[in-house]
């Protein structure tokens, strides 16, 4: 399980700050970025963990441990959403290219 509460940010707005205004992601928690094309750390204060996902919710990337302030990071072809979750998730899960993801209820931001 990648996250047991995972926020979306959906909106023009939302999808901009992103998680800039936290200090930190607690286990378990996470927030997916719908219809972007790339992320960055910019103003960011911690670590992250990032799954590029496509529409089918299939892993197309895992970058992991992603530090504070890197100018962007580009997705890849056919990324609809991105997953952003504590640094070491990933790793912790063995979430891989290729793996299906399954949701069952998001709170929208």
């Amino acid at each position: 399980m990648l996250a047991t509460r995972c926020d979306v940010a959906n909106s023009f707005l939302t999808r901009g700050f992103g998680l800039i205004l936290r200090s930190r992601l607690a286990d378990g928690e996470g927030l997916l970025i719908t219809r972007t094309g790339s992320i960055t750390m910019f103003f960011m204060r911690f670590a992250i963990d990032a799954v590029f996902v496509d529409r089918s919710m299939r892993v197309l990337r895992v970058a992991e441990n992603l530090r504070p302030w890197v100018p962007a990071v580009g997705a890849p072809r056919g990324t609809d959403s991105v997953f952003e979750l504590p640094a070491g998730t990933a790793s912790r899960t063995g979430t891989q290219a290729g793996d299906e993801l399954i949701s069952s209820e998001s709170t929208e931001r």
